[in-house]
C-alpha cells in the first residue's frame, strides 16, 4: 500500500484539504504524527477525515513521551484509527545517547515502552534518521546498538536517511529483514540542488536507487510504503510525482 506521511504537508493546512488531496491523487492511506492526535478533538478530526476520504492509517508516529507516559492513549489512538504499527520516530539532539552503551540502553527503554503496545496486539518500532548510522566515539553504530538492546523492536526504515548516514540500505534490508515492517520512500536531490527544499527531491527525481531498493523491500514482505518529503514547496506536486514514480518500480 502506498501511504503518505502527513508531516510532509504540515505547512499546507488544513488537514481536511490534505486528506482530500491525497484521495484525489490516488493514495490508499496516510501516516499520522503525534501532534495530530494529541487529544480527543484531534483524534476525532483525524478519524472523520480518513473515513470521509476512504483512506487507511496502517502506521503512525508517536513521541517517546506519548508511549511511555500515556500508553493507554497511544493504544486508543492506534485502535481508533485502525493502525497496525506504533512508531517512535525521533529524539531531540540533547536526548540522544553519546556511546554504544547509551544506545543499547535506549533500545532497552523502547523495548519496555513497547510492552503494553505489543500486549494490545500492535507492532511497535523505531523510525531512523541519519544520526543512527554515524559511529560513536567508542566505535558503535547506534542503530545496531539500539536493536541489540530492543530485541522485539520493529523498524520503519527511512531509506533516504540511511543513505544520508553513509550506509548501504540494501545491506541493512538484508541483515534486518525480520524487523522491517514499513519504509519511508523519499529522495535526495543532487548536491547543490533543491536547496529551498533542504536538499530533498520528489521520489524518482533524485539520487536514491528506488528502482532497486523498492523491489528489495517487497521481496522481504514489506507492503506499507510511506511517501515523505521533509520540506516540499508544493505538497500536491510532491504527492503526485512520488506516487507515479513508486508505482512504476
Amino acid at each position: 500500500m502506498f501511504s503518505y506521511q502527513l508531516f510532509s504537508s504540515r505547512n499546507f493546512p488544513p488537514l481536511s484539504d490534505t486528506l482530500k488531496m491525497l484521495a484525489e491523487v490516488g493514495y490508499a492511506g496516510a501516516e499520522g504524527f503525534g501532534g495530530l492526535y494529541a487529544d480527543k478533538a484531534g483524534l476525532a478530526e483525524m478519524a472523520a477525515g480518513l473515513k470521509a476520504n476512504g483512506l487507511k492509517m496502517r502506521s503512525g508516529h508517536f513521541g517517546i513521551d506519548q508511549v511511555e507516559q500515556t500508553p493507554d492513549w497511544a493504544i486508543e489512538v492506534a485502535t481508533t484509527l485502525g493502525m497496525e504499527t506504533v512508531i517512535v520516530p525521533w529524539l531531540h539532539p540533547d536526548q540522544r545517547p553519546k556511546d554504544g552503551a547509551g544506545w543499547h540502553a535506549l533500545g532497552a527503554r523502547l523495548q519496555k515502552a513497547g510492552a503494553p503496545i505489543r500486549a494490545a496486539g500492535l507492532q511497535f518500532g523505531w523510525h531512523n534518521h541519519d544520526f543512527e548510522f554515524f559511529k560513536t566515539p567508542d566505535g558503535a553504530i547506534p542503530q545496531t546498538a539500539l536493536f541489540d538492546g530492543g530485541p522485539d523492536l520493529k523498524w520503519e526504515m527511512d531509506v533516504a536517511w540511511v543513505v544520508r548516514g553513509g550506509a548501504d540500505p540494501l545491506e541493512w534490508i538484508k541483515d534486518h529483514a525480520h524487523r522491517i515492517v514499513a519504509a519511508h520512500v523519499k529522495d535526495i536531490a543532487p548536491k547543490g540542488e533543491n536547496l529551498n527544499e533542504d536538499g530533498w527531491a520528489d521520489v524518482g527525481h533524485g539520487t536514491v536507487d528506488w528502482k532497486t531498493i523498492l523491489p528489495a523491500l517487497r521481496a522481504i514482505g514489506v507492503t506499507n510504503f510511506v511517501m515523505e518529503h521533509d520540506n516540499p514547496s508544493d505538497h500536491r506536486r510532491f504527492a503526485t510525482r512520488a506516487l507515479a514514480s513508486a508505482r512504476s518500480y
